[in-house]
């Protein structure tokens, strides 16, 4: 992907809500709440999916170096010994030869001159391979960490909904009881209080959904950190504010967002694997040169270890396989899984362009929407105060005032529904922008028992953090050691 409108500034950064600085890593910590960094710190070190793609890496680790071995000589040992019967007929003799015992052993070794370039080659794609593992790992820490932060969103939004919920079916409770006492006295009709226990009930009816939202956000969360369901310490989700940002969102531009995504890069490294794979083809075209060398000895027992017995040899050994017909198709089929891999790449690169701005344009819509829904809500509130000192006073009719709480109510749930989206709708943000792979490693039980100790220390309530970003890709957990 070479157009360079994929390394310009993204387009709808300069709307509202967002700014053009530099994506932090541990993008989460803007929202300033120590109980969610502890638990994306420990989801990162327990959960499956890090710990499956950890194991990838080491297992590519050690397929390259199990390649980069072959640029070593090789060396082996052998010895035998054994009581035998030789063939007299073997030596052109007619009579029987005895029984002998007879023993060899012999030390070998050889070293391939790469002069055709495959093992160079093979080095390359086992090296990039393994950088891919690597960006894979980086992959998944991304996903684990949005997750994470997702799932504990959805967990305050639930309890923030609730308690709007409620609140709103408090006030109508206390618009039962002032509508049965007017009932009382005679001057409302029966039919008035009936429409407000209607109503009081529908809200009540909200309160059930609320809960199971709640619910399954907490079960989310304990699997997040590699948890069986239902055995998160409740504190971990008593938050009943949704993470808000004190800041506009950083979103950086195209440059950064490629360097920044390990999706990009992971896709990059397979390129580069796959267009190694067509050196080591290629050089089978041409003879494989050896050079080895043995000593050893070999003969009956008893004179073992004797001039007569030993025996050496130097020299090179050449092999090469013709006709190259299938070697030639070989080379064919790498070519086209270059291709195939270079296609990936621009399709990977154009994904993580549409995932930012479709991301980008949904936040800011959806503040813009906030906003409007802020305003609506103020003025619902208004208009239903002033019907239902209206009504108090005898001077509206009860279903005015009926329908102004229904509308303060409705806009209530709206914008609380939408304040809720604008939290969901960052955290995507952030997923696209690809941030949260580059935290320094630590092992896995330090991140689990700090991660604990943050948890049981910090306060119920939910707020509002992070560092800039660059090249050098973060050592997972449990693949510390370089590839290199």
């Amino acid at each position: 992907m070479r157009s360079p409108e994929a390394n310009g500034p993204i387009t709808t950064a300069a709307q509202h809500g967002v700014s053009i600085g530099a994506v932090p890593d541990d993008w989460w910590q803007l929202y300033d709440d120590p109980k969610l960094d502890a638990l994306v710190k420990a989801a990162l070190a327990a959960n499956t999916n890090v710990r499956v793609a950890a194991a990838n890496v080491q297992r590519a680790l050690a397929m390259y170096h199990e390649v980069e071995s072959e640029n070593l000589p090789q060396g082996g040992v052998q010895a035998e010994a054994a009581r035998a019967q030789i063939s007299g007929e073997s030596f052109l003799k007619e009579e029987k030869l005895p029984v002998v015992n007879l023993a060899a052993a012999a030390l070998s070794i050889s070293y391939q001159i790469d002069f055709f370039g495959k093992l160079a080659r093979a080095d390359e794609a086992a090296l990039a391979a393994a950088e891919a593992s690597q960006a894979a790992l980086d992959v998944v820490r991304v996903s684990v960490a949005a997750e994470t932060v997702r799932a504990y969103v959805q967990g305050c939004a639930a309890n923030h909904e609730f308690d709007i919920a409620n609140e709103q079916l408090t006030l109508q409770e206390k618009s039962v009881a002032i509508t049965r006492k007017l009932v009382d006295a005679g001057r409302d009709q029966p039919t008035d209080l009936l429409r407000a226990q209607a109503q009081a009930d529908t809200l009540r009816a909200a309160l059930p959904h609320f809960q199971a939202q709640h619910d399954a956000a907490t079960y989310r969360l304990a699997v997040m950190l590699g948890k069986v369901p239902g055995t998160l310490d409740p504190s971990a989700a008593q938050c009943r504010r949704i993470p808000q940002l004190a800041q506009p969102l950083p979103v950086g531009d195209g440059t950064a967002l490629l360097k920044r995504r390990p999706d990009v890069r992971q896709a990059e490294r397979e390129l580069a694997s796959a267009t190694a794979k067509i050196g080591v083809a290629t050089a089978d075209l041409y003879p494989s040169i050896r050079i080895g060398a043995s000593i050893g000895a070999s003969g009956v027992l008893e004179h073992f270890g004797q001039g007569r017995t030993e025996q050496w040899s130097v020299g090179p050994m050449i092999t090469w396989s013709l006709p190259t017909n299938g070697v030639r198709s070989h080379i064919k089929g790498m070519e086209a899984g270059a291709d195939a891999a270079l296609a990936h790449f621009d399709g990977v690169v154009l994904k993580a362009l549409q995932e930012t701005q479709t991301s980008l344009s949904a936040y800011t819509h959806e503040l813009q929407r906030d906003d409007a829904l802020r305003d609506a809500r103020d003025k619902s509130r208004a208009a239903a105060e002033q019907n239902h000192k209206l009504y108090q006073a005898g001077r509206a009719p009860y279903l005015t005032s009926l329908d102004a709480e229904r509308t303060h109510a409705s806009a209530e749930a709206a914008l609380a529904a939408s304040e809720t989206q604008v939290a969901l709708d960052q955290v995507n943000l952030f997923l696209a922008l690809g941030g949260g792979w580059q935290s320094s490693a630590v092992s896995a039980a330090n991140a689990a028992s700090t991660a604990n100790a943050t948890l049981e220390k910090a306060s119920p309530a939910a707020s509002h953090k992070t560092a800039a970003s660059d090249d050098t890709p973060a050592t997972s957990t449990a693949s510390s050691a370089s590839l290199h």
